[in-house]
């Protein structure tokens, strides 16, 4: 895109994770349906889609603890389109149990029959209807110099899989560390396994483009979502060590989280391997550089999630049970974006900067330029005014009714305690409780905000069962979909008169 999101045209759009989808086979896809989903939003005069990180999850499901920061998730491979070409047979596919309904994953059942599934159609390429073509460019997608964190990828899971899906810092020495010769032996012993794992990544990045393509051609941009961390247990943290705060075994030395606060007593351990800031610095950023540029390659705008860690970060020693003894550490600041500035040229980034902020990463979020976030259910505190309140917003700025983080919104104004309902009810005009939902969206748009972002859930006003996630939780959460009949004319006329009153409309 070449530019930052911070525009003089007003602008609107929609989030909605691939996985929330309703194609078919138990989960959202890069199918006909996400196709059908660019199309509605164009009706509608959308001009973004804003997704969630596409890389493969593990443990848990969540979209933020990844076994790679570079791969994509095989689950929104197009079992339709391998139909279609060859790879598979509509038998094969009806014949597999993905679990789940129209409105709910079972991440279980997809784990266990999907990997079999794309299988059949890896060992039946020589079947395909274009056979060479499809030989052709994955052997071209193998040797290609962006892909350079492919192999470790792919060996990383072979290798995952060989353990019976243990953590790598449990396995046997030579690999655990990294040695040659048992990196060799494992290589060559599990050649055809690591094959497979490229192809599918071949087959996500091929399919994810061409839907993207789809969607620019319309003038529908996609927002992406890069965390901050990887995940400890991902190909990343084993296959460069020397990135993280690990010890000489790479056991991580402290961990990631965010320390007690009003939400949390005990606060916030994610245990996520921190980065040795002072080493990426020599290097001029480079694995940064790379990771950014790969986002770049996927989407037209990114959502840096947790950026308030550049500007200082929370250190929690490992093997601690909670987050209660750590400490703030300085970052990398400003440097780290003045050299993707550098390299990569002007980005659109939207900065998540929620949560509580200091004088010190108010700075940088100015210095830097981009955008950050304001969330309308976090505006309503009847005890003192809030940043979050629609008359202090500026220009510069991307607002949401929630993230994916949040209740649905008509689920949120259920749950306000009296004093905030009372002054959201005052604020927003709300006579009546079931025009809740639509006033909140019309403060959003009314602002004087550039962007506008709603979930797709609070358009169709659902109540909590569709939340994406609540965090600090395991299970239950990254398995809400749209109902296949969900996206009617009446939504479209809705959205579409929204964008159109509030001077947002896409350009044709």
């Amino acid at each position: 895109m070449g530019k930052k999101i911070v525009k003089t045209k007003r602008k609107c759009g929609v989030l909605l994770p691939i996985f929330s989808l309703s194609s078919e086979y138990g989960i959202g896809t890069f199918s006909k349906e996400a196709y059908d989903f660019v199309d509605f939003l164009d009706k509608a005069g959308q001009s973004y889609w804003q997704i969630l990180p596409l890389g493969p999850t593990s443990y848990g499901d969540s979209p933020y603890q990844s076994f790679s920061t570079f791969a994509g998730n095989p689950y929104f491979i197009d079992i339709c389109a391998l139909i279609e070409e060859g790879l598979l047979t509509k038998e094969m596919a009806d014949k597999c149990d993905f679990g789940g309904s129209e409105e709910y994953i079972d991440y279980e059942k997809m784990y266990r029959a999907r990997f079999k599934l794309l299988m059949k159609a890896y060992n039946n390429i020589d079947n395909a209807r274009d056979a060479d073509k499809l030989r052709k460019g994955f052997e071209e997608f193998k040797k290609d110099e962006d892909n350079d964190w492919l192999f470790d990828y792919a060996l990383f899971m072979a290798l995952k899989n060989a353990n019976s899906g243990r953590a790598w810092n449990t396995w046997e020495e030579g690999v655990r560390l990294r040695k040659q010769a048992p990196l060799q032996e494992a290589a060559k012993k599990y050649e055809k396994e690591i094959d497979f794992y490229c192809f599918l990544q071949y087959l996500f990045l091929t399919q994810w483009k061409k839907l993207k393509k789809y969607a620019n051609d319309k003038g529908i941009e996609i927002i992406g979502d890069i965390p901050i961390y990887v995940a400890f247990d991902s190909a990343d943290t084993w296959a460069n060590p020397e990135l993280f705060q690990l010890d000489e075994n790479n056991d991580p030395i402290d961990v990631a989280g965010c320390p007690p606060d009003a939400f949390s007593a005990t606060g916030q351990l994610w245990g996520n391997p921190l980065y040795k800031w002072d080493y990426h610095k020599k290097t001029g950023y480079k694995w940064w550089m790379k990771r950014i540029a790969k986002c770049y390659n996927l989407y037209d705008a990114v959502r840096i999630d947790h950026f308030r860690g550049f500007d200082e970060y929370y250190a929690i020693p490992y093997g601690e049970p909670t987050a209660e003894n750590g400490e703030w550490r300085k970052g990398p600041g400003y440097d780290l974006f003045a050299t993707m500035k550098k390299e990569l040229g002007e980005k659109a980034v939207i900065a998540e900067d929620l949560g509580y902020l200091t004088d010190s990463v108010i700075e940088l979020v100015r210095k830097t330029g981009y955008p950050g976030m304001k969330v309308l259910q976090f505006a309503f505190d009847s005890r003192e005014e809030s940043d979050y309140i629609p008359h202090n917003y500026t220009k510069n700025c991307i607002v949401y009714t929630g993230t994916h983080d949040n209740d649905t919104t008509r689920s949120w104004f259920d749950l306000l305690q009296k004093a905030d309902k009372k002054y959201c009810r005052e604020y927003l005009n709300i006579k009546n409780t079931k025009d809740a939902v639509n006033a909140a969206i019309r403060a959003g748009f009314a602002s004087v905000s550039d962007t506008v972002i709603i979930p797709m859930q609070d358009y169709l006003e659902l109540p909590g069962y569709a939340r994406i996630n609540t965090p600090s939780t395991l299970g239950g959460n990254w398995v809400w979909r749209l109902k296949k009949d969900a996206l009617s004319d009446d939504l479209v006329k809705k959205m579409h008169d929204f964008a159109r009153i509030y001077g947002r409309l896409k350009q044709s």
